[in-house]
C-alpha cells in the first residue's frame, strides 16, 4: 500500500455551526474537561499518598484515571479551541496522532474495565483467596496486557487509515479524527479497513464484555447467598453504578464501530462520541471512587493534614 494523498491538513466541522451555541458550548466543555482533569488527577494523587489505598482495586482505578486523562486530552482541547477561535484546521500528522492516542487509550480502558470486574469477582466471590489471586504479578500482567493491546491495535488502525488516498475532500464531518469519518473521505477501497475495524472492535467488545458480564453474574449469585440484607444492598448498589458506566461506554462503542460506514449518520455519531470522549472520563472518578467510603476517608485525612500544615 502506498499513500498517494497529498493532503497536509484536515478541516474538522465540529459539533455544530450555530454561532449562538459556540460560547455556551465552550463554557460547558471547558468545565467538563477541567472536572475530568481535577477528578482523575486528584484520584491518582490520593491513591499515591494514602497507603491504605495501595490495593489491587485502587491500582486499577489509578490507571483508569490516567487513561481517562490521556484520551480526554487527545480530543477535548482541540474541540474547545474550535469553539473559541473557530480554527478547526488540524494538520495531517496531528490528525494521525490524535487518532492514535484516542484509539489506544479507549482500547486500554475497555481492558481495564474487564480487569476491574475480575478483581471485584475475586474480592466478593473468593475473599479468603483474594490475596493469592490478585497478586502484584497478576495485576502487573493484566495492566501490561491492557497497554500492549491498546497500543498495538491503535498502531494497526492508524497505519491502515493513513495509507488510504484522501482525494474526495479534506473536510472531516466530526469534531476529532475518528476512524469512520476519515474512511468516508477516502477514494481508495476501504473494504480491508472496515474488516479490520469490525474484527478488532468485535474482539475487544466481545472479550472484555464476556469477562465483565461473567464476573458480575457470579458476583450477583454470591450476593443472593449473603445473609445480611445491608451487605446485599451495598453490593448491588456498587455493581449497578459500575454496570451503568459499562453500558454507556460499550453501548456507544458498539454503536460507532460495529456497523459498516455506509450505515453511519455522522450527526448521530457525534452525539454518541461526546459520551465516551468527554462525559465518561469525567464520570469515572465519581462512579468508581468518590462514592467509596475508603476514598472519602482518605480524602478527609489528607485534607486534614494539609489544613493543619497551613495552620
Amino acid at each position: 500500500m502506498q499513500n498517494i494523498s497529498e493532503l497536509t491538513e484536515f478541516i474538522l466541522l465540529g459539533l455544530t455551526d450555530a454561532q449562538f451555541l459556540q460560547v455556551p458550548l465552550f463554557i460547558i466543555f471547558t468545565l467538563i474537561y477541567l472536572t475530568t482533569l481535577v477528578g482523575n488527577l486528584g484520584m491518582i494523587l490520593l491513591i499515591l499518598l494514602d497507603s491504605r489505598l495501595h490495593t489491587p482495586m485502587y491500582f486499577f482505578l489509578s490507571n483508569l484515571s490516567l487513561v481517562d486523562c490521556v484520551y480526554a486530552s487527545a480530543v477535548t482541547p482541540k474541540v474547545i479551541e474550535g469553539f473559541l477561535t473557530e480554527d478547526k484546521i488540524i494538520s495531517y500528522n496531528a490528525c494521525a496522532a490524535q487518532m492514535f492516542f484516542f484509539a489506544a487509550f479507549a482500547t486500554i480502558e475497555s481492558f481495564l474495565l474487564a480487569s476491574m470486574a475480575y478483581d471485584r469477582h475475586a474480592a466478593v466471590c473468593k475473599p479468603l483467596h483474594y490475596s493469592t489471586t490478585m497478586t502484584t504479578m497478576i495485576c502487573s500482567v493484566l495492566l501490561a496486557g491492557s497497554y500492549v493491546s491498546g497500543l498495538l491495535q491503535s498502531s494497526i488502525h492508524v497505519a491502515f487509515t493513513f495509507h488510504l488516498s484522501f482525494c474526495h475532500s479534506n473536510v472531516v464531518n466530526h469534531f476529532f479524527c475518528d476512524i469512520p469519518p476519515l474512511l468516508a473521505l477516502s477514494c481508495s477501497s476501504i473494504y480491508t479497513n472496515e474488516i479490520i475495524l469490525f474484527m478488532l472492535a468485535a474482539f475487544n467488545v466481545g472479550f472484555t464484555l464476556f469477562i465483565i458480564l461473567t464476573s458480575y453474574l457470579l458476583i450477583f449469585v454470591t450476593i443472593l447467598r449473603m445473609n445480611s440484607a445491608e451487605s446485599r444492598k451495598k453490593a448491588i448498589s456498587t455493581c449497578a453504578s459500575h454496570l451503568t458506566t459499562v453500558f454507556i461506554f460499550y453501548g456507544t462503542i458498539i454503536f460507532m464501530y460495529l456497523q459498516p460506514s455506509s450505515s453511519h449518520s455522522m450527526d448521530t455519531d457525534k452525539m454518541a462520541s461526546v459520551f465516551y470522549t468527554m462525559v465518561i472520563p469525567m464520570l469515572n472518578p465519581l462512579v468508581y471512587s468518590l462514592r467509596n467510603k475508603e476514598v472519602k476517608n482518605a480524602f478527609k485525612k489528607i485534607a486534614g493534614k494539609a489544613l493543619s500544615s497551613l495552620g
